[in-house]
């Protein structure tokens, strides 16, 4: 399954503004957020700040990285397909 990330800021209402959609099958399945320098030993990881469809109710955890993240998210598509 092909993941399609397409950079964005979000309005966190914090210092996180470094974020991604993610499209899949041209669909806007998430929305991934970077934590900042305030999230301290967490900073740098990134966080599902938004899932819709099949991972709208599931909690992720954070992601060292967006390959993470990518692989994560097609997990759950696949597991709830």
């Amino acid at each position: 399954m092909n993941l399609r990330l397409q950079p964005v800021q979000v309005a966190t209402g914090s210092d996180d503004q470094e974020s991604r959609l993610v499209f899949a099958s041209g669909f806007l399945i998430a929305v991934l957020v970077c934590l900042s320098a305030q999230h301290e030993a967490d900073a740098g990881k990134w966080y599902l700040e938004a899932g819709f469809g099949l991972i709208q109710d599931v909690t992720a955890p954070l992601f060292a990285d967006l390959d993470e993240a990518q692989a994560w998210i097609r997990d759950q598509l696949t597991v709830q397909s």
